[in-house]
């Protein structure tokens, strides 16, 4: 495993990442675990450091949904406005007059649940997408890290089902949870798979128990150093979006991927069926391509492709990869990652599961990527040994 560990160590001596915690796992418990750097001034990193994990929550907000699914208390094809009509009220964005305001009218496609999981429903975030910030100027509509509620009403770019784009779906699926099942979603989540699965270290804020191991956020500057950033969840919102809300550890989050690889279950604890896993990860989208993201935040996020020219698709709560990547994840992979450079797949072929987590910007930056695809690979070629 010196090889894991060398990646890493280098990757940080060259200030490719500021710091790293990484970990490897298989269905049984974990493989190989390594850290590297300074998560915060003067405090080295640790297994337990604390990340802000932001879209790492997606698939737990997913997870949420599927729990439900899996009792039969929603479907997939659910219309989105039958358990929320105020989604109803939401327009599609066609363009802009010549006076620079937002021209709108209703979609013609009804959103679901599916559409909504899949990145399918016409929702998109403001960072890889000119119309969205355009519109935000002109309407002075909030950002959904905002954590208001009012900052849910992004508009529609596109119709329900019509393309892939990444954006606020999964905000809109965790109030669905709320709403059908009565809890709040952070509560929601803690009881019915933090808990369950032992993750004590991931919350939607930061509790007393965790603050001293919280590590700082670091953005790359024009002279190529890193340097302190401000960017963290809000603290306290109006609702807790299931699209960025999650504070978690890289030990906590590899017991939630080894849930998944266990089929559901995990040390006696099931949180879904096997048929509901199995079903759930299948491709939902079918043909519909998953593009390039390319930034209109250069400073924030790279531009982003997983793996550019490889079939793609996506699950109910990951993004799927649907062709073996030689050397690395084989077909039916899962994975995502969080805006801070938080990174994980898990392959139910291999029976592997990685994460890669450190708290930086810009999102997948070159040598950000090529750290992640060495990782990937001494993990893989480690399977052989």
């Amino acid at each position: 495993m010196s090889e894991l560990n060398r990646v890493i160590d280098e990757a940080v001596a060259r200030q490719d990442l500021p710091f790293a915690v990484a970990m490897t796992a298989n269905a049984d418990g974990v493989v190989w675990s390594g850290v590297a750097g300074d998560a915060a001034p003067g405090r080295k990193a640790a297994l337990d450091t604390v990340f802000r994990i932001f879209s790492m929550t997606k698939s737990v907000g997913s997870t949420a949904a599927m729990i439900l699914m899996d009792r039969g208390l929603l479907k997939p094809d659910t219309l989105v406005e039958s358990v929320l009509p105020e989604f109803a009220e939401l327009k599609l964005l066609e363009g802009f007059d010549a006076d620079g305001k937002p021209k709108l009218r209703a979609p013609r496609v009804k959103a679901t649940v599916r559409h909504l999981a899949t990145h399918t429903s016409g929702l998109t975030y403001e960072f890889w997408n000119t119309d969205m910030p355009r519109y935000m100027e002109a309407t002075g509509a909030p950002t959904i890290l905002s954590g208001l509620k009012v900052a849910m009403n992004y508009p529609l770019l596109f119709e329900p089902g019509e393309r892939w784009d990444y954006g606020i779906g999964i905000d809109w699926l965790g109030r669905m949870v709320e709403k059908i099942d009565g809890r709040r979603i952070d509560q929601f989540c803690k009881e019915e798979i933090f808990d369950p699965l032992g993750m004590n270290d991931t919350r939607c804020e930061v509790e007393p128990h965790m603050a001293s191991r919280l590590a700082g956020v670091s953005i790359r500057g024009e002279d190529g150093q890193f340097g302190p950033f401000d960017l963290a969840p809000p603290s306290n919102p109006e609702f807790y979006g299931m699209g960025h809300a999650l504070y978690s550890t890289a030990p906590d989050y590899m017991r939630y991927l080894r849930m998944y690889l266990n089929k559901g279950t995990l040390d006696g604890k099931r949180i879904l069926s096997a048929a509901c896993v199995e079903q759930m990860l299948g491709n939902q989208i079918g043909s519909t391509p998953i593009p390039r993201l390319k930034t209109v935040a250069p400073p924030l996020t790279a531009d982003f492709e997983l793996f550019p020219g490889k079939r793609k698709s996506h699950s109910m709560a990951f993004m799927r990869f649907d062709e073996d990547i030689p050397g690395m994840r084989h077909a039916g992979s899962q994975g995502w990652a969080g805006v801070l450079n938080s990174h994980y797949w898990f392959d139910p072929k291999a029976g592997v599961a990685g994460v890669l987590m450190t708290q930086s910007l810009p999102f997948f930056e070159p040598r950000y990527a090529d750290t992640y695809e060495a990782f990937e690979r001494a993990a893989y070629r480690n399977l052989q040994r």
